[in-house]
This record gives structure tokens, sequence and C-alpha cells, in this order.
């Protein structure tokens, strides 16, 4: 269970990947296909069900596309059955304190990091895996990646807190809802949410964090590379639209 995505990002690699509301076990397929570092099932701002993300882990499997799941629901029983059906990355929005952080770790991890139930499952190969529950719980513990989402201005003036929490892995700044704790609501590339972003990314940087933001073109993925965030995505809905309308444009 070696977490590539993981590991790739603490070799200081920059990765780009996509979020996803389309819950197509085909489209995650060809999203591997196509050469995207990782795509993110997005059940914060969707329907989707531990059982739905199963098949479409099973897809990003078979593709060896890294997959992460963006859970809405903070409760340690929701998140269960997401990481007992295969999820290995997970981003969590709307983290405003360090307790916030520190609850969420513990329902990802197993004793003695965290409070995580041991059960047989998908995950574990329902126990018959080289090793058993015994060695599952050793890898669970060292590959699950953890992303903290920050999004608000509890979130921001809590921030160097959460930044103490050693086993959040990734910050990803989020800059939709940032621009509406700002007063300027779908503004995301306003002068002021861009250098806030920047601004909240060089203190996590600087506390040993992996640092992410949305990048909906070329030229905001170069900026924000330039300035040392490696978690770089847009939606799947962008990509789509960038291809259709780009081909639309030079035939018509």
């Amino acid at each position: 269970m070696k977490n590539s995505l993981k590991e790739r990002l603490y070799k200081g690699e920059t990765l780009f990947g996509a979020f996803s509301t389309i819950h197509s076990a085909t489209l995650i397929e060809l999203l591997g296909l196509l050469g995207l570092d990782f795509v993110i099932l997005d059940g914060e701002h969707s329907g989707l069900t531990p059982e739905r993300a199963e098949d479409l882990y099973r897809a990003a499997e078979l593709r060896q596309l890294a997959c992460v799941t963006r859970i809405g629901e903070h409760h340690p029983q929701v998140i269960q059955k997401y990481l007992e059906s295969g999820a290995l990355n997970l981003l969590f929005p709307m983290v405003n304190t360090k307790a916030d952080a520190q609850r969420l770790i513990e329902a990802v991890k197993y004793p003695p990091v965290g409070k995580r139930g041991l059960a047989a499952a998908r995950v574990s190969h329902w126990g018959f895996g080289s090793g058993g529950l015994t060695e599952h719980v050793r890898l669970s513990n060292q590959e699950t990646l953890i992303a903290l989402q920050i999004e608000t201005l509890e979130g921001i003036e809590n921030l160097s807190e959460i930044l103490s929490v050693q086993e959040a892995d990734v910050i990803f700044f989020g800059p939709s809802d940032l621009s509406s704790a700002l007063g300027i609501p779908g503004e995301t590339q306003h002068p002021r949410v861009v250098s806030l972003i920047e601004d909240l990314g060089a203190k996590a940087r600087a506390a040993g964090k992996i640092v992410g933001t949305i990048a909906r073109t070329p030229e905001a993925y170069r900026h924000w590379k330039s300035k040392g965030f490696q978690w770089l995505c847009t939606g799947v809905q962008n990509l789509i639209a960038d291809g259709v309308q780009s081909f639309l444009r030079a035939i018509r």
C-alpha cells in the first residue's frame, strides 16, 4: 500500500490534479490515462457516498491514478467508511482550529497515533493480505496523507496552532471561500485573495508543510509553483470546458 502521491510530494515534486463532482468510473480511468497526477473526489459539494467512492477507487487503482477524497462531514464514523472503502489521501474542508485538526488525525490514524477502529474490510484486503491486520495498521499510519483546508477567518487566525499538528501533511488554501471570508465572494483572483494565500502559504511552508491551492490556468500554475506550492489543481469541468471551447474557437 505504497502511497505514490505522498512520496512524490515529500520528494519536492509539484503535482497537478482536478476536483471531480462527476462520479463516473469511466471518467476516472480516462483522467488516469491522460496523465493527471491525481483526482480529488469531492464529497463536500456533491452527493458522493462511500459505496460509490469504492468503485471510483477501483477505477483509479486500475489506471494508477492517485485519488484524494474530500470529506465534508468530519464525523469519525463517516470518515471511517471512506477509509474502509479504500481512501488513502484525505482532504478536509473548513478546518478552523487545532482541535479540529487533531480530531481529524485521530479519525484517520490507528492507535497509538489516533483512534480509528480496526476491522477487516476492503482496504485491509479483508485481513487476508501479507501480514494481516497488523501490517495493515502499520502501513495505514505510515502511508495515509492528510490535507487540511483553510478557508475561513477563524482558520486564518488559528493557522499557527493548526500548523503545529505533526500528522497534517498538506495545508490547502481554498480561494473561493477565502474570497467570501474577505467580503469579495467569487473574486478568487482579487489581489487581496492572492496576496493572502501567498502569505499563508509561506507561513505553512516555513512550518514544514506541503502547500496547495487552485490553479485554473497555466499562468496560475506557474505563479503558484514559483511560490513553492506543490499541490495544485483545477476542476474536471474546467478542463472539459477549456478543451471544448478551445476546439470550437479554432473551427468557427
